[in-house]
């Protein structure tokens, strides 16, 4: 694109006794980053060549140089012998626009801006915040934060390119090379790091635009996310850590509004990769060379598709099914269970942190409740909400049922929980010794604005102290979304 800089954009930038708006100096940055040409019309540097100050004119003109100037621009038929020479400069600027000569014109000129929009070309002339917003939408990726993983540039990690943790990631194609390029490019990756603080996992990503991902053309139309090298170290197996990529990768589609998540891979060498893959909605979707392709629709909008509760939430997480044909609960927990847990809930007492732990169970989306409720049933799909009791005393979280089941062997439990819960075996060994109530669940999201105890309680959720599982109303549950959001 080419954004044409008024005088009033220009002088800013090149006289340094003036301060420079952020928003201006990102909107430069985000332009030339990018390989968007800035230019000025003839009519500007006759502006400058009319400041008095002959040494900030000077200045102002030999700097200038930096910038495209518009050629052979056609004379303006909107000004005349009466024309003040200020208004035939601003004229001549956005006559130039109507011609073509750029696709957008930036000022702060409010006398432009007014006579832009009688002319039917106010849609094309920003503000400087207007034409920052516009690149940093196009360019600018709302990161993720999660607890026990990083989001780093790769460059940052060529001193470790000779690793031995990159040494099967070599075996199948030259990757220090295929690394280097795109570290130059800027690629991304989210890391884990061991107790030792060495590499211990990776997942390299990068937005795409329209990509062909298989051999047979399937082309994804609009914005996704390819999942470009996905490697657990064999040292942190078991704790989870592919969850967690997955958990990242589907926020950052989310917020970055990508509705396609895909990843190229062996599915001989990647079978457990491509397990964990299946199991949160990836499905084949052909082959890209030698590797075969996993794709996982992720729409911004929720498809009204009429499926099982908890199919649709597997195929198309975040969302769920929230009618009136699926059950809702609150669910109490303790604020020490709900840290473990939920390690990447903006706690609301806790001075909004993120809480590191090294408990696997923060790490993963698919999470184990165990506690002794009369509850008897839930079912696959239905919807829980988190209740963080003594501190906090608010609604925080929301996840989906996968699984609910009355157990008293303790062996049983493990089997079904394993590193999914905050309980260790001890507790677990305690429990059994009464029938206890085992519940799988898939986390969705935390809430913006919790509702509290006595929102609750105002808006008829709930009638007493939550001191157990209990249901919720739906319409009430459509209350609670709607303060939550």
């Amino acid at each position: 694109m080419r954004f044409l800089l008024d005088t009033n954009i220009l002088i800013p930038l090149e006289d340094s006794r003036l301060p420079l708006r952020p928003s201006l100096a990102n909107f430069v940055r985000l332009a030339r980053e990018h390989g968007h040409q800035l230019v000025y019309h003839p009519a500007s540097k006759d502006d400058i060549n009319r400041d008095s100050n002959a040494e900030r004119k000077s200045q102002t003109l030999v700097r200038l140089t930096q910038y495209t100037c518009l050629e052979s621009v056609p004379d303006c038929p909107w000004n005349t012998p009466e024309t003040s020479p200020n208004d035939a400069a601003d004229n001549s600027i956005l006559f130039a626009l109507e011609c073509e000569a750029a696709h957008f014109l930036v000022t702060e000129d409010k006398e432009i801006h007014s006579k832009a929009r009688s002319r039917g070309l106010g849609e094309r002339v920003y503000a400087i915040q207007t034409a920052e917003d516009l690149l940093r939408r196009l360019y600018e990726t709302t990161p993720v934060q999660l607890p026990n993983i990083d989001d780093v540039p790769l460059h940052s990690l060529t001193p470790e390119l000779h690793d031995s943790f990159f040494d099967s990631l070599r075996q199948d194609y030259t990757f220090d090379e295929w690394f280097r390029r795109k570290a130059r490019e800027q690629r991304k990756a989210w890391v884990y790091r061991d107790e030792e603080n060495k590499l211990g996992a990776l997942c390299i990503y990068a937005s795409q635009q329209n990509e062909r991902i298989s051999d047979e053309g399937l082309v994804l139309a609009g914005a996704s996310l390819k999942l470009c090298t996905f490697k657990v170290d064999q040292g942190c197996r078991g704790r989870k850590i592919g969850e967690l990529f997955l958990k990242a990768a589907f926020r950052y589609a989310t917020d970055n509004h990508l509705e396609h998540i895909f990843i190229h891979g062996s599915s001989e060498k990647q079978s457990i990769l491509f397990e964990l893959l299946s199991d949160f909605g990836f499905e084949e979707a052909g082959s890209y060379g030698a590797d075969t392709v996993f794709l996982k629709k992720h729409p911004v909008s929720p498809p009204g598709e009429a499926s099982d509760a908890f199919e649709y939430f597997r195929k198309y997480y975040p969302h769920y099914r929230g009618d009136d044909s699926v059950k809702k609960f609150i669910v109490p927990i303790r604020p020490e269970y709900h840290r473990v847990l939920f390690s990447d809930y903006h706690s609301q007492v806790d001075s909004l942190a993120l809480f590191n732990s090294t408990h696997t169970a923060s790490n993963a989306i698919k999470q184990a409740y165990l506690c002794h409720a009369q509850l008897k049933q839930m079912d696959p799909g239905d919807i829980v909400l988190f209740y963080r009791l003594k501190d906090e005393c608010a609604i925080t979280s929301l996840g989906i049922v996968e699984r609910y089941e009355v157990l008293n062997d303790v062996n049983q439990i493990i089997s079904k929980v394993r590193r999914r819960t905050v309980f260790n075996m001890e507790q677990i060994t305690e429990m059994a010794r009464q029938p206890t109530k085992v519940m799988l669940f898939r986390l969705v999201k935390h809430f913006r604005h919790p509702p509290s105890f006595e929102w609750l309680k105002q808006n008829r959720v709930v009638n007493g102290s939550i001191q157990s599982i209990q249901k919720v109303e739906h319409d009430a549950f459509q209350r609670l979304i709607s303060e939550a959001s």
